[in-house]
């Protein structure tokens, strides 16, 4: 008499990553597995970060000189081949500068801050402008990331990894148990992106001025981003 055999397995993500998975309930004859995949893609974006900053007596002067200074970058992207809307306004501030030395606050001055945001997707251009950025002498907080911002088909080819991961284990299944793996009747996908933001570059403070060591990116290679997926998949045995 032909014994009947119903097989449900469950293999375990070896990398958990932290999110619900999907109930999938248990079916005769088909056998539910579950990988992870990841692909590594080359960053398309570099993003110049830096701040503007003026500290002086009176709040018109310290307006006037961040003014200047942002002329200056201006002038910095324009000979770089770039369009200065290119670059953004991520917060501008002005505030009062009290000394607290004595029983009474006293008022002594007024520091104007702009924070400016860059994204190239030239990447030939980040070293000269990280210099001549640095040369202001009221720019400061200087700071370059590399990031993925086009990432469909990235995630498309963790997919690909996970899902091929997936069935290479429903395979092994079947023919460990004599069967023939059928189709696919069930799957869900997670991506996710592994996001490693990190500064190439931060400008130092010497006395008034910033100083930068020349030429901080070049020859080296931006760090790649790691899309991770993760799927679940019931395969029909046969």
């Amino acid at each position: 008499m032909k014994l009947r055999l119903s097989l449900f397995i469950v293999l375990l993500a070896v990398t958990a990553l932290g999110q619900d998975r999907p109930t999938v309930s248990a079916q005769p004859n088909t056998v539910y597995v579950s990988a992870d995949g990841k692909f590594e893609a080359n960053p398309d974006t570099a993003t110049v970060q830096f701040s503007i900053s003026s500290q002086q007596n009176k709040s018109r002067d310290a307006y006037d000189r961040a003014s200047q200074a942002a002329e200056q970058v201006r002038q910095i992207l324009r000979s770089n081949g770039i369009e200065p809307k290119a670059a953004e306004i991520s917060s501008y501030s002005t505030q009062p500068i009290y000394d607290y030395a004595g029983s009474k606050p006293k008022l002594v001055g007024y520091r104007v801050t702009a924070e400016v945001i860059l994204k190239l997707k030239d990447f030939s251009k980040v070293a000269a402008l990280v210099q001549q950025f640095s040369d202001l002498d009221v720019a400061g907080n200087q700071s370059v990331s590399y990031t993925l911002e086009e990432i469909d088909a990235a995630k498309i080819k963790a997919v690909e990894d996970a899902y091929r991961r997936a069935r290479l284990s429903a395979v092994a299944v079947a023919q460990a148990s004599g069967r023939t793996l059928g189709d696919l009747s069930y799957a869900s996908v997670d991506t996710f992106e592994n996001v490693r933001v990190q500064p190439m570059l931060m400008a130092k403070f010497q006395g008034d001025k910033i100083s930068a060591p020349q030429a901080p990116t070049e020859e080296f290679t931006p760090q790649t981003v790691t899309v991770t997926a993760h799927v679940n998949a019931v395969f029909n045995l046969k």
